[in-house]
């Protein structure tokens, strides 16, 4: 973070500043455990926990003053409405501040793959210069501000992912940090049930290319037509990108080596270039195009594009962890969250990785609205149709799974029969819970087999790939 007088930090939120308060603020925190000498502690109230019962320990661990909605305690206080929307507008200050001193930002957006995505274009673009780039899913009106205060002078490239839960979501984050170049990944079923229907999720993702100056790049996904539909909407310059020939950076020669990572070239800007992905599925090809683009638009050459996304790595929890036990049973950790579109991935990605036996853990996927019980049922037989062996659908929401799975030609299981994930051919299994799947993949788990296991955040099931891995810890 660039460093601030408390003087300058008070006007940027619009507070008071307390009579005889002073210092310099030098970083920005939310959780009092990463409180450090010169540290701005923000009091946030959220469901279970409120920031300001933590003022005390702010104040033990140096921090120089306090963003809150409540005058008094042991720190000086910033006093405003709202903490969170103080944030952003102090994020907003130092964003103003670097960019006019030649920070570029990137904002990226898409139902699915934009963890994936950013990890790409962040480590792609530390190839050319120093890059700050959210950790995790830094998505909202926290975890934005967050990243934004993270960049300093030395900062060349700020990437943002940006998510939305409704219409205005996405316009308000790019008020707190306007972008140089947007990125749309794709347009899904995401949260479909908060909006309504996919045109209206395209209508908030596409706020991102609005936002963007005549002199600005919008990087749209060619292949999906209401990204590619967005392109009226801006006045920025328009890079497409996809598998077709008209694209303007786009992947030839597909194919997948024998861990399921892509292999590709790199076509841009009449150049071509190999690439050899370091993660897993083929789903990852749009998401290295759409980090490509981004990053050809900032100045870099496709040559060094091409070699930077080869050395990419897995930065993020959660999210295609493909990891081998000691016994010989491989767990594909892929259950931070998921839709339709992202299981639809993760499924190809199971039939692509070779396994003496494939087996789908797949949990509800949430938010999903009138159509969850059909989407479902579609899960089930997608399952079967990628050639999973075994489906084991966990909980109460994902019983559809098996309905799906059965209706496709699999056979329906009991998960107390020992042979339930044994027998030849396609089997799906209903358990209730992370326990009950823990207990009966324990019991039918064999070297070989390769265990996918994805569901909606809410469901917790990388609890239960954790489990899955500990299991074999002492094989």
């Amino acid at each position: 973070m660039i460093a601030l007088s408390l003087a300058e930090v008070a006007q940027a939120v619009g507070a008071p500043l307390p009579d005889g308060a002073s210092g310099t603020v030098t970083a920005v925190t939310l959780d009092s455990r990463g409180v450090a000498p010169g540290a701005l502690f923000v009091a946030v109230a959220g469901e279970r926990v409120d920031g300001h019962d933590y003022l005390d320990a702010a104040a033990e661990a140096g921090a120089v003053a306090a963003l809150t909605t409540r005058p008094g305690g042991p720190l000086p206080a910033l006093v405003v409405d709202d903490t969170v929307a103080a944030l952003g507008r102090l994020a907003a200050e130092v964003h103003r501040r670097l960019a006019a001193a030649g920070l570029r930002t990137v904002g990226l957006t898409g139902s699915s793959g934009k963890t994936s995505t950013k990890d790409l274009l962040g480590q792609v673009l530390a190839a050319a210069g120093p890059t700050v780039s959210p950790p995790g899913s830094y998505n909202n009106d926290i975890g934005l501000p967050l990243t934004v205060l993270d960049a300093d002078e030395g900062t060349r490239f700020l990437v943002l992912e940006m998510g939305a839960r409704g219409v205005g979501h996405i316009a308000r984050l790019c008020a707190v940090a306007r972008p140089d170049v947007g990125v749309v990944l794709n347009v899904g079923s995401a949260h479909l049930g908060e909006f309504g229907s996919a045109d209206v999720i395209a209508q908030a993702k596409g706020e991102l290319v609005e936002a963007l100056p005549a002199t600005g790049t919008a990087v749209l996904n060619a292949d999906d037509p209401r990204v590619a539909g967005m392109a009226p909407r801006t006045r920025a310059r328009v890079v497409t990108t996809g598998r077709s020939a008209g694209a303007d950076v786009r992947a030839a020669g597909v194919s997948l080596d024998d861990a399921a990572r892509a292999r590709f070239t790199l076509v841009a800007g009449g150049e071509e270039h190999p690439v050899a992905l370091q993660v897993v599925g083929e789903h990852q090809v749009a998401n290295a195009l759409s980090a490509a683009a981004a990053a050809l638009a900032l100045g870099m050459t496709p040559a060094a594009v091409a070699a930077a996304l080869s050395q990419a790595t897995p930065r993020s929890r959660w999210r295609m962890e493909v990891t081998r036990r000691a016994d010989g049973v491989t767990v594909v950790n892929d259950a931070y969250n998921a839709n339709p579109e992202s299981m639809r991935a993760a499924l190809a990605a199971l039939a692509g990785l070779p396994a003496g036996r494939r087996v789908a853990v797949l949990g509800g996927m949430a938010e999903l609205g009138p159509d969850a019980g059909a989407e479902h049922e579609r899960l089930g037989r997608d399952a079967v149709a990628a050639g999973a062996d075994l489906v084991v659908a966990v909980g109460p929401d994902a019983v559809g799974v098996v309905t799906g799975a059965t209706a496709a030609g699999a056979r329906h299981g009991e998960g107390g029969e020992a042979d339930a994930g044994t027998s030849p051919g396609s089997t799906a299994v209903a358990v209730p819970d992370r326990a009950a799947a823990l207990v009966f993949l324990s019991e039918v788990l064999v070297p070989g087999d390769v265990v996918l296991v994805k569901a909606s955040r809410s469901h917790g099931l990388e609890v239960l790939a954790a489990d899955l891995l500990d299991a074999g810890a002492g094989a």
